[in-house]
């Protein structure tokens, strides 16, 4: 089952419920940073994020502990002005660390795969039933962040749109590849990306063909796709909760002050600066209710245990949406440490929306954790 779950908030009844069956065992929150690089798949690597989302994983740990919940740290007192301290490495060292820390939680905020410590660690076995993980499985996300494969396999089924693609491969006739593409502009990425790192509109062949030849020199796999010309937003996908026993879309957040035709990283432009959450009056158009059910129905289908987020753009200004990139890893920075009040991630954004500030949508986020050993035996519907 599916839900566009917009307007249903919990009873109290049902809140009091959530915290007894979440937190009757009093958590202790251990949030892990990205220090492994991505291994090479398929031939093509992911890149790393500088820092490995200390910023982020800061963020979540001292919010949290704002709220009452017991935070683990590496650092006895992390400084609140700084990202370093707050959040443990995701070495098999660090996560060992974590846990002897105290940790019964831990936060996955970091990139995973299949050969990750959390899913191979056998240190970790013992502990297999009594922690639990905040993320998404690796062999989940080790497929699905492979925008190429997730989307064929889409396109296999009936019911998601897609706008059209090519794969490109270091083997292929360029020359060839490029004469065959006969409408512009056209978008090139990576079919293994992070944020709009490598994501560009070309215009004309000469521009395409310059692109892919920059981007085959990072990887010898990439992908080529229509320009979807219409209005892009973003919708975030709740995973299954005590509370709630069904992925559900929040509100779309639309985006806008793209820079040549993409949205620009969150990085370089705040998101606050450039996104909204769409109004009631805007969600009459019924394209934006039958695409967040189709996300809603990506993420159950692969079967996410925690938050993603889906971009989505329309082939043309009044059209219906297509889906076009599906992130499994959303960036959950958000207020609270002084200084990040701008910080707010696209999917805070679309909490607020709902009553839920940064912190609760922390706590909801924590409440759909699932047992390393539940995690660990993720299997493929593919």
């Amino acid at each position: 089952m599916v839900a566009v779950g917009l307007l249903l908030r919990p009873s109290c009844r049902q809140a009091g419920v959530l915290g007894r069956r979440l937190y009757s065992n009093a958590p202790t929150v251990a949030v892990l940073f990205q220090d492994i690089d991505p291994p090479v798949i398929n031939g093509v690597q992911k890149p790393r994020k500088p820092g490995g989302y200390q910023d982020s994983g800061a963020d979540i740990a001292y919010t949290l502990r704002s709220k009452g919940i017991s935070i683990a740290t590496p650092e006895a007192s992390p400084q609140v002005s700084k990202h370093e301290g707050w959040c443990f490495s995701d070495t098999e060292e660090g996560i060992m660390s974590a846990v002897k820390s105290g940790a019964t939680h831990l936060w996955a905020n970091t990139i995973l795969f299949d050969a990750h410590p959390l899913q191979r660690s056998e240190k970790l076995t013992p502990y297999a039933s009594d922690i639990y993980v905040v993320g998404q499985p690796p062999g989940l996300v080790e497929n699905c962040d492979d925008k190429a494969f997730l989307n064929d396999k889409l396109r296999a089924l009936s019911g998601y749109t897609l706008p059209q693609s090519w794969l490109v491969s270091q083997s292929d006739n360029l020359d060839a590849f490029i004469q065959s593409i006969d409408q512009y502009p056209v978008v090139g990425k990576p079919v293994r990306g992070r944020g709009s790192h490598g994501v560009k509109v070309c215009h004309s062949p000469v521009q395409l063909q310059q692109h892919i030849e920059t981007l085959l020199q990072e990887s010898p796999l990439i992908m080529v796709e229509e320009f979807l010309a219409g209005e892009e937003a973003t919708i975030t996908v709740m995973p299954p909760s005590p509370e709630r026993p069904e992925h559900w879309s929040m509100l779309p957040v639309t985006r806008f002050n793209h820079a040549d035709g993409i949205a620009p990283y969150n990085g370089v432009v705040a998101v606050t600066a450039n996104s909204r959450v769409v109004t009631d009056s805007e969600m009459k158009d019924p394209a934006y209710g039958k695409i967040m059910e189709e996300c809603a129905k990506v993420a159950q289908l692969i079967g996410t245990t925690a938050p993603i987020r889906i971009d989505v753009r329309r082939f043309q200004e009044g059209s219906e949406f297509a889906l076009f990139d599906i992130n499994m890893k959303p960036n959950m920075t958000g207020p609270g440490r002084p200084g990040r009040e701008d910080q707010a991630s696209l999917t805070a954004m679309a909490a607020a929306a709902i009553g839920w500030d940064y912190g609760t949508l922390l706590q909801k986020v924590l409440a759909g954790a699932q047992q390393l050993s539940t995690f660990r035996n993720y299997r493929s519907p593919f």
